[in-house]
């Protein structure tokens, strides 16, 4: 039975914009390991290839090439000789596609990344391919596909040789948001609740490969403890493994990260340095980027602070669960997410998951508020002058003359306002106020999971927002 593609939409546009012009396209396709990029591709491209390579994990120039003939071959039907280097095997590729009757030729070279050996000169030769004969015609749609999101940015979508500004288009393939979460386990026919989703998506954030090792005869807990805590779990090893797919001299990316893992709201580049001991110079700023646009942290402006005093922060999921309760493997328990769940170890942990899933789902928060299509400035804030004092993880300074204030709080049932929280509250806007200076209207606004009582104190709350609000 052919698996069924959830979600993408966007991307399944810019493929169909692509496909449908009357030139040739150049597209780079990336993102995170296990995303799913490939089968997006194999599916939208469901009719077949002109031409398709999947390039080898640590091998030599010579076995990519015999790679590459044995493909060629498969396509020509009859037998072809190795190429010498990859000028011969582009010149080889031209030669056969220029055989090929009239119509719209796909060319799908994945992993793409792989096939760059050292001294292979592959990109000087795909530069060749593409500016002297590909970019010259109308029929060519040319995809390139890779996880080692360092070679992607650098090499194609960077490049400033002979691949400057040649890209057609260039899709960031995200993982699934809460609802796409969604349309997949009731595909499946797993039958579970937005809450045990959400659940799900703040142990293994939306990535599809993840979702696919699940047993739907098992709860979300047992499942965690399948993939994690019991003997040979499919995602035990796979931190190390997703550095080391992503990027070349992965040892310095899993510095940086291990480095803000361990400060909740983030470290600032100095920060970052002090502790890695790498250099600060462009290199830095270049991992950096390229761990932002693989989702696993955000570079965020804290409201008082100028830009140089940014912070980064982790905001996936799934590595928020593997540094606190997998990395050191201290529990030795395989039943030991089941028994965890109703621990306070467990609500403490899921608090701060939620302000994270949160934070992954700010377009749907201000869908659900009402301003899509109002200019924000997303930010956090704490008090500079009250030490340990008030904080505020969630700004959203709207170009409406209003700022909304975010709370987002974990509860497995509705979440109550207290007297003692309700004064928190009121101190966080008032600190907030004198010591911001806006002159804006503050509205304080809560997102829970399970939504609020209506007590005395609920009257503080301008807008309230809970977890089907972030199904939008």
């Amino acid at each position: 039975m052919e698996e069924l593609l959830i979600g993408r939409e966007k991307d399944l546009k810019t493929l169909k914009l692509c496909y449908e012009s009357q030139e040739s396209e150049f597209v780079a396709v990336y993102g995170r390991r296990r995303v799913g990029k490939t089968f997006l591709i194999r599916h939208f491209f469901s009719q077949g290839f002109a031409f398709s390579l999947t390039g080898l994990d640590n091998v030599s120039m010579t076995e990519q090439l015999t790679n590459f003939s044995i493909e060629l071959s498969n396509y020509t039907e009859k037998e072809t000789q190795v190429p010498k280097n990859w000028l011969y095997a582009f010149d080889m590729l031209r030669k056969y596609l220029e055989t090929l009757p009239e119509g719209k030729k796909v060319i799908f070279i994945d992993e793409m990344p792989w096939l760059d050996t050292p001294r292979s000169n592959f990109i000087s030769a795909l530069e060749h391919f593409w500016n002297s004969w590909c970019s010259l015609r109308h029929d060519i749609k040319l995809i390139a596909c890779g996880s080692a999101t360092s070679w992607m940015i650098n090499k194609l979508i960077n490049n400033r040789g002979g691949l400057h500004n040649r890209l057609t288009h260039r899709i960031l393939l995200e993982p699934f948001t809460l609802k796409e979460c969604k349309m997949y386990f009731d595909a499946k026919k797993f039958g579970y609740s937005e809450t045990e989703i959400a659940n799900c998506y703040m142990v293994l954030g939306g990535v599809p490969f993840y979702l696919k090792q699940m047993d739907r005869e098992l709860s979300v807990a047992q499942n965690i403890d399948s993939l994690f805590f019991k003997p040979g779990g499919q995602l035990s090893d796979e931190y190390m493994n997703l550095f080391r797919s992503l990027f070349k001299h992965s040892a310095n990316y899993i510095k940086i990260i291990e480095a803000i893992s361990t400060k909740g709201i983030g470290l600032s580049r100095l920060d970052i340095i002090n502790s890695t001991g790498l250099l600060n110079n462009g290199g830095l700023t270049l991992m950096l980027s390229e761990l932002q646009s693989c989702g696993f942290i955000r570079e965020y402006f804290p409201a008082e602070k100028l830009k140089k005093e940014t912070l980064y922060q982790i905001i996936d999921p799934f590595l928020l669960f593997y540094f606190r309760f997998v990395k050191k493997n201290r529990y030795q328990n395989p039943n030991f997410w089941t028994n965890t769940y109703s621990s306070p170890m467990h609500d403490s942990w899921a608090g701060y998951a939620f302000e994270v899933l949160c934070l992954n789902h700010l377009t749907q928060i201000k869908t659900a508020l009402g301003i899509s299509g109002v200019d924000t400035r997303v930010a956090s804030w704490r008090s500079s002058k009250i030490k340990n004092g008030a904080q505020i993880d969630l700004i959203i300074d709207r170009n409406d003359d209003v700022i909304n204030v975010c709370e987002m709080k974990f509860s497995k049932k509705e979440f109550s306002i207290t007297s003692k929280y309700e004064k928190e509250l009121i101190n966080k806007i008032e600190t907030f106020r004198e010591e911001t200076g806006t002159k804006k209207s503050v509205r304080l606004t809560l997102i829970t999971s399970n939504g609020v009582v209506k007590n005395k104190y609920y009257g503080l709350i301008q807008n309230e927002l809970t977890l089907s609000d972030l199904f939008l």
